[in-house]
């Protein structure tokens, strides 16, 4: 691995650089590389999950961002002015580096206004891109498709080590989306597309640090979406406080208001505020998001071709995905259970 990591860094002119793996993604392979001047840089093999057209998306998200006055990753091109490699078979990339800490879970309220505040910023300096996105990933939030790969996955794989526990918890779910009300109809916007707040980087650890957002990293989603798929995402990871491999959940309405509080704030930047529809949209979003997380999951446990996994603590790939699903399946009764105070918060009807 390390003769081709050199021969990637060539292209950069960084042969000789220190390169270590860091962040803990599932999706891409990430290097820190450190030239001999001591600037750091990421390194990453991007997952053929996404076209490498995506960068172009990059480029302009991060143009526009750096015009507001808004920290980003940028790309480095290549010493042929590249903005990516394509080499054995993988496509590579390199970003500058952003100094600071990720979490992998919020803190208290304070921490959660402060990073709302900052996407909702993020999203009102994207507002006026004129951009024509391509490369993008057909049917992310396809649920009927998401429902699709289930059933398909419950009737090809009864023999599958894990169907008799896939199964039941599999049956629940798809009951749970056949319940669940559609969205409302609404205009998409410029959106990062995977909010978790591990993709947010801080100033620091300290008391003052964690409330100070630099950027949001791993851009490979942005892309236009309703606000419901994008702070749905959001408010399923942040305001969990239990973790994504943790069987029951716990949805906590301080983190949710306060993020939903610093996000308003942030967008009366430059942006326009939601619209009543959006509201709605909001409202279900949570819930839709963290029910299609728990079918994709639960489908993959029995696939086994899609989420990455940890071997360190899980027996297999369908192991660490059952667990993921069995979370995502509790943390979407925890948010269900609190649809009426957050119509409250959403100052909905």
């Amino acid at each position: 691995m390390q003769a081709l990591l050199s021969q990637v860094l060539e292209h950069w002119g960084l042969a000789d650089a220190e390169v270590a793996p860091c962040g803990n993604g599932l999706i891409n392979a990430t290097y820190a590389v450190t030239d001999a001047a001591g600037v750091r840089t990421i390194l990453q093999r991007v997952s053929p999950i996404f076209d490498p057209a995506i960068h172009h998306n990059i480029e302009a998200v991060t143009r526009q961002l750096a015009r507001a006055g808004i920290d980003t990753p940028q790309l480095v091109p290549t010493r042929g002015d590249q903005a990516w490699l394509e080499l054995d078979g993988g496509v590579w990339r390199m970003q500058t580096a952003i100094d600071g800490v990720s979490f992998d879970a919020l803190g208290d309220a304070a921490q959660a206004r402060a990073a709302g505040e900052f996407v909702g910023r993020w999203h009102a300096a994207l507002a006026e891109l004129d951009h024509e996105f391509v490369g993008l990933r057909v049917g992310v939030h396809d649920t009927p498709r998401h429902l699709g790969r289930l059933r398909d996955a419950l009737a090809r794989f009864e023999s599958h080590r894990l169907y008799p526990q896939v199964e039941p918890l599999a049956r629940r779910l798809l009951d749970a989306a056949d319940a669940l009300a559609p969205l409302p109809e609404c205009p998409a916007r410029v959106a990062h597309g995977d909010l978790k707040i591990n993709n947010m980087m801080f100033a620091g650890a300290n008391a003052r640090g964690r409330l100070q957002p630099l950027a949001l990293i791993d851009l490979d989603t942005v892309a236009p979406m309703p606000l419901a798929h994008e702070l749905g995402d959001a408010w399923r990871s942040w305001c969990n406080l239990a973790g994504e491999n943790q069987p029951e959940a716990r949805f906590d309405l301080d983190l949710f208001a306060a993020s939903w509080a610093g996000w308003l704030a942030g967008l009366a930047t430059l942006g326009s505020p939601p619209s009543a529809a959006e509201r709605e949209g909001l409202l279900l979003g949570p819930e839709l998001i963290s029910l299609e997380l728990a079918v994709r999951f639960i489908a993959d446990a029995l696939f086994e071709d899609y989420f990455g996994w940890d071997p360190q603590r899980f027996a297999g790939r369908g192991e660490h995905n059952l667990a993921r699903a069995r979370g995502q399946a509790s943390l979407y009764q925890a948010i269900s259970a609190t649809r009426r105070e957050r119509a409250t918060l959403l100052d909905l009807p």
